[in-house]
């Protein structure tokens, strides 16, 4: 019997070396190679050999075809029952493709997956799971109450030849694997959750995926540094992902894609977290502006997009003496180096000067925010912080700073205004160059157009 070879692979991006080494020389992490083992025995060479004979056999058939000549045909998509989910996703769930869903511990990913499985009676569904019992699923079936669906099967299976066998006798519409890293194949000799079975077992569905039409949904771990648990193969191999994050101390989930080949990857989808499971909600607005702040410092509201929806978002901000020699700089939803560059601005362009002080800033409702229309409401909040003043109620702001003071125009701007007259607002300080092509004739709140910061923050403070 051959002697077992040792090799090692980059957790981060599958490269393999025959030796161990600090830093990958594909991705420059550090200390990220992996030792595995390789077998030799007949058994495995007899499986690399078929597998090699089968993708020989796949790739005689196909041949080169001219552009012109493919279909344009759209994908049918699946109904999940679920508007946020189905907006993440691009319209629906395509047949075929494989889907990672990943989060942190206890977010909300399989009550999530599981409560949309079973609100599809149509769909007969596969749970596959490899981390609880079928006697937990159970319970929280019932607790979000649906816990007498006939459509939906359970598997506690870690085995992926096991689960494979119990794909052909079930014959299901949908397959769920709770999650990736709790399932090994044979062919590969090392623990579940190693580089290899990852990325062997994820290769593996991904071909059964495509071969028979059924999608499959994969549940996937998140790392201490918040990125998915696994190769960085692992995110290549897959058709969309996407990211289910919140803070656990609120109610909040926030649904975002990373990855998505058949949509959009700018949109989102919001959830409440309730005993009875997740809430898709609607008009997020409506939830993150419910508290009153009036005579309140430090605190504005932005007129903000994610995706094709448009939010209020309240932006929260704290200005004090520094107690120590360096000044901290703290951002909780909010790009903190963005944050660095409009109070640069604040102090060069309009004349506050923050060096020795604190600035503390927070967005409402543990969301993360990306759109730079949030610009006026940070600088407005800090300003307001600074000077102990509030700002009055009724006072909604959207628009991008340059480096120059210069407030941008920004897109969408009909969907901002109208959001903020939906919801109350009388006043609104808007980007000058939006105004034009801008029908101001229908609209009930005041529209105030600025060309720099200090137009803004005098229309704000007087």
């Amino acid at each position: 019997m051959a002697k077992d070879k040792i090799a090692y692979v980059c957790s981060n991006c599958g490269q393999d070396s025959p030796k161990w080494v600090g830093k990958c020389p594909a991705c420059g992490q550090w200390n990220t190679y992996k030792e595995i083992r390789i077998s030799n025995d007949s058994g495995t060479m007899a499986a690399k050999s078929a597998a090699q004979t089968v993708r020989r056999s796949l790739t005689d058939k196909n041949h080169a075809r001219q552009l012109k000549d493919i279909s344009t045909r759209e994908e049918p998509r699946i109904d999940m029952h679920d508007m946020e989910f189905n907006r993440v996703l691009g319209g629906g769930l395509v047949p075929g493709s494989i889907v990672l869903l990943g989060g942190e511990p206890g977010i909300g990913k399989s009550t999530l997956t599981l409560q949309t499985i079973l609100n599809m009676p149509e769909k007969r569904t596969l749970y596959v799971s490899g981390e609880e019992s079928a006697h937990q699923l159970k319970m929280r079936a019932e607790r979000i109450g649906k816990g007498d669906s006939e459509q939906v099967l359970i598997l506690c299976e870690t085995s992926l030849e096991s689960i494979f066998s119990h794909i052909k006798e079930e014959k299901p519409d949908l397959v769920i694997v709770d999650s990736i890293q709790t399932i090994s194949t044979e062919d590969v000799e090392s623990s579940p959750g190693s580089v290899t079975q990852v990325r062997e077992c994820a290769s593996a569905l991904l071909r059964f995926a495509k071969s028979s039409g059924i999608p499959v949904i994969l549940i996937g771990h998140i790392n201490k540094e918040g990125t998915l648990a696994g190769p960085k193969i692992l995110e290549h191999i897959v058709d969309t992902v996407i990211q289910f994050e919140g803070d656990q101390h609120y109610m909040y989930r926030i649904l975002r894609s990373i990855k998505n080949r058949f949509g959009s990857t700018s949109e989102l989808g919001i959830y409440e977290m309730q005993r009875s499971g997740l809430r898709p909600v609607s008009n997020p607005s409506e939830l993150l502006l419910t508290q009153d702040h009036e005579g309140l410092s430090g605190i504005a509201i932005s007129s903000a997009i994610e995706g094709i929806r448009p939010f209020l978002v309240e932006t929260q901000a704290l200005v004090s003496t520094a107690a120590y020699g360096t000044p901290q700089r703290s951002a909780t939803g909010f790009d903190q180096r963005r944050l660095n560059m409009l109070l640069a601005v604040l102090e060069k362009r309009v004349g506050f000067k923050l060096v020795q002080k604190d600035v503390f800033l927070n967005i409402a409702g543990g969301l993360r925010v990306t759109d730079m229309a949030m610009d006026l409401s940070v600088i407005a909040a800090v300003l307001s912080s600074n000077v102990d003043t509030a700002i009055e109620p009724g006072w909604c702001l959207a628009g991008e700073v340059g480096l120059s003071g210069e407030v941008r125009p920004i897109n969408r701007i009909e969907q901002r205004v109208a959001e903020a007259e939906k919801l109350g607002f009388s006043h609104i300080i808007i980007p000058k160059y939006n105004l034009s092509g801008l029908n101001t004739q229908k609209l009930q709140i005041q529209l105030h157009p600025v060309r720099k910061v200090e137009e803004a923050l005098r229309e704000l403070f007087g």
